[in-house]
């Protein structure tokens, strides 16, 4: 510290105290500076002259003092390294003062003439100390600046022997003489980035095509590349060479769980020079591909892993392979007990759909949400003077993640293209209105890049090779993109990345392991934004009724799901075809062991249910109590199918009239009837019959079989319905 800023330090800490207290105040720890330094030095050399001429004290004594201080400080200043003149002016300060001190002690301290060179020693030693404190800090400086230039040097040199290598590489490879005006190394230590300035009439590209070749003759490590794009201006090209695999080793999703936004880009992974990569997914919708085995399921979790942080972005899944890609987002919120005073999870997506209904069910609701926030918030967007809707936490972006949802739009299956028709005209009206897709694949194909729309609207794509090259064009996924090679990232989760911001180059997502997904739901549970009240009103009850138990009881419990109609019962004995109750041994009238009760997962839901409609205020079960019964009708008596199995030896007998099954089968025929066009699943038809679901499915079934009842196949939300509704 210098003797200005200690003084400054000091003055500043006696006016604080002084306005304080009202007086001054003393800082004892505080240094001294040339001024205080000498004071102290003279007071007490006078304190010392004055008790030692009222003592008798030896004269010799003060002397022999001094000349040991002045010893002791020429020791340590050599070892401190000071300069000479710092050395020289603190030891003749010691010996000076002794030497005062001892003839005062012999002549007496209290004259005028002691008094005068007191002074005069004071204010020299001040003038000393201000000097040494100046040179040693000069001194000090030039030594850092001398260590600066010579760190400066060897970087300098260490850079212009990459220019030079560089620049002699790019002339003799790709026949272009560059002008070298920087080179910066990454931060990560992982490479380099050559800032050049391009000849007359050349191009980057040029340089990029031949990146494979640049990088062998580099001899660069694998997956390391030197690849070019465009520098600040069309004459300018910058060349990044990756000198570490960075894509080789595995790194876990970051642990900083802090709020992202979809205005300001959400992280998918890093470059090869370890930096993220952003995709700004506010007006662009984003394609991703990979092959089995090359990371895409990992890399749909890093990106719900962002949506989840975001604070204005609700994710909608739609995977109709049992929904795999959204139930460890769900679950951990479905399962979790809150301890006292604890509010429950809230899931890591907002929607999750697993069944062809109910992803027609959201797509048909985020086209109402569409065209419903294109008039309501006219008013909104005009005093913001935007024609783009103002996404915030008040009103977030709608975010679709589709599974293999560019393969829905190539399939030629009748349900499917019905999807595809939605989807696209959810990509084709719904970007102002903030709601964006993000389709994943299983290849780079014509037939998954074949259309238009998503060619056109698709800007931020990812390509996860894993070494895979059948069915991955990279031409076709980044065109006019050259020189990238499947085999430069043959590592699981690494790939190419190529958005309106960033070219297309390597590129590796995080592992996102499962504990972590459920870090992130806690983390992330009170962050979620909820559907804006006029988004609300036009998703209707669709929306506010995602969450019923019985439309979430599959996600927990796969036995929910009702048998189908050609499933195989006759526990493996070669039998084939319809299971007739008439070939059976006997009726199953076994009482149900857990009759009346209600699985974990029904009463997780219910659960569930009741919490979000006390936090959220959605729409509540009708109080069946207040419900009239429906009116038993009069129906005309069936006959049934005349099946070989009930007719007597002889064929002439005649069919025995009615259904057959268990006494208690008419009672849920007719709660089917009275359900109407609904119809009822066999977990509901169990619970008003008291008996066990597997006899319940057996029972339905045999009654399909014979034509008593219809069964409706809708994967987990499968129903029997009555003929007369049928």
């Amino acid at each position: 510290m210098t003797a200005e800023a200690t003084m400054t330090k000091q003055t500043n800490n006696s006016s604080k105290t002084d306005a304080a207290q009202g007086g001054p105040a003393w800082d004892w720890a505080a240094g001294h500076g040339p001024i205080t330094g000498a004071l102290s030095a003279t007071t007490g050399m006078f304190a010392v002259a004055t008790t030692g001429t009222a003592t008798g004290m030896p004269a010799g004594w003060a002397f022999a003092v001094g000349a040991a201080g002045a010893i002791g400080h020429t020791a340590a200043g050599i070892r401190l390294r000071n300069a000479g003149r710092t050395i020289a002016a603190r030891a003749a300060s010691w010996l000076v003062g002794a030497g005062w001190t001892t003839w005062a002690v012999a002549n007496g301290p209290l004259t005028w003439q002691a008094l005068g060179s007191l002074a005069v020693i004071g204010v020299g030693m001040g003038t000393a100390t201000r000097s040494t404190n100046l040179y040693e800090e000069a001194r000090e400086s030039e030594a850092i600046a001398a260590e600066e230039r010579a760190v400066a040097a060897e970087l300098s040199a260490e850079r212009r022997a990459i220019a030079e290598e560089w620049a002699e590489r790019i002339e003799r490879i790709c026949s272009i003489r560059l002008r070298i005006l920087a080179v910066e190394k990454w931060a990560a230590g992982t490479g380099f980035t050559i800032d050049a300035e391009l000849p007359g009439g050349a191009t980057y590209d040029q340089i990029s095509k031949r990146s494979a070749v640049l990088s062998a003759d580099a001899h660069l490590p694998h997956g390391c590349t030197a690849t070019a794009s465009p520098g600040i201006h069309q004459g300018r090209a910058l060349v990044d060479v990756a000198t570490v695999n960075v894509l080789m080793e595995e790194r876990t999703y970051p642990t900083d769980y802090g709020p992202l936004s979809v205005l300001t880009g959400i992280p998918w992974g890093y470059r090869t020079n370890a930096d993220e990569i952003l995709a700004f997914l506010r007006e662009q919708c984003a394609l991703v591909v990979g092959p089995t085995g090359s990371g895409k399921t990992n890399m749909v979790h890093a990106i719900l892993a962002g949506f989840a942080r975001a604070t204005d972005i609700l994710p909608w899944v739609i995977d109709l392979n049992a929904g795999s890609a959204g139930l460890p987002w769900v679950l951990p919120a479905l399962n979790h007990q809150p301890e006292q005073g604890e509010r429950r999870w809230r899931p890591g997506i907002d929607w999750l759909a697993s069944t062809y209904e109910e992803a027609l069910l959201m797509l048909d609701t985020a086209l109402a949400v569409a065209r419903y926030r294109k008039t309501a918030y006219q008013e909104l967007m005009h005093r913001n003077n935007t024609d783009l809707l103002p996404i915030s936490a008040g009103i977030p972006q709608i975010m679709l993640l589709i599974d293999e949802g560019a393969e829905i739009l190539v399939s030629t299956d009748r349900r499917m293209r019905k999807l595809a028709e939605k989807i696209l005209e959810v990509i084709r009206i719904a970007r102002s209105m903030g709601i964006r897709t993000v389709l994943t694949a299983l290849g780079a194909t014509g037939s998954v890049l074949g259309n238009l729309m998503i060619r056109r609207e698709a800007k931020v794509r990812v390509a996860l090779t894993g070494g895979e090259t059948e069915g991955m064009d990279l031409s076709k996924m980044f065109p006019g993109t050259r020189g990238l090679r499947t085999e430069q990232a043959p590592y699981k989760g690494a790939g190419f990345m190529g958005t309106p911001e960033s070219a297309a180059a390597l590129f590796k997502t995080w592992r996102v392991l499962p504990h972590q997904i459920r870090e992130i739901v806690a983390a992330t549970s009170e962050r979620h934004p909820a559907l804006d009240a006029v988004s609300a009103k036009a998703a209707g009850e669709a929306y506010t009724r995602r969450w019923d138990a019985d439309r979430i009881a599959w996600m927990g419990n796969p036995d929910t799901s009702p048998v189908p109609a050609d499933a195989d019962t006759d526990g493996g004995n070669g039998h084939r075809g319809l299971n007739l109750s008439a070939l059976r041994d006997a009726p199953d009238n076994t009482p149900d062991t857990q009759a009346g009760s209600v699985s974990e997962v029904d009463r997780l839901a219910d659960a569930f249910m009741r919490e979000i409609d006390a936090q959220f205020g959605t729409t509540t079960e009708p109080d069946q109590s207040t419900t009239a019964p429906r009116p038993e009708r009069d129906r005309p008596e069936r006959r049934g199918l005349n099946l070989s199995a009930l007719r007597a030896d002889d064929d002439t007998a005649p069919a025995p009239q009615g259904g057959a099954g268990p006494e208690w089968l008419a009672d849920a025929i007719t709660a089917i009837a009275d359900a109407g066009a609904v119809g009822m699943k066999p977990s509901a038809v169990a619970d008003r019959v008291n008996r066990s679901r597997q006899a319940v499915r057996e029972a339905l079934k045999a009654a399909a079989e014979r034509g008593e009842l219809v069964y409706r196949d809708n994967g987990p939300h499968s129903v029997y319905v009555h003929p007369d509704h049928a």
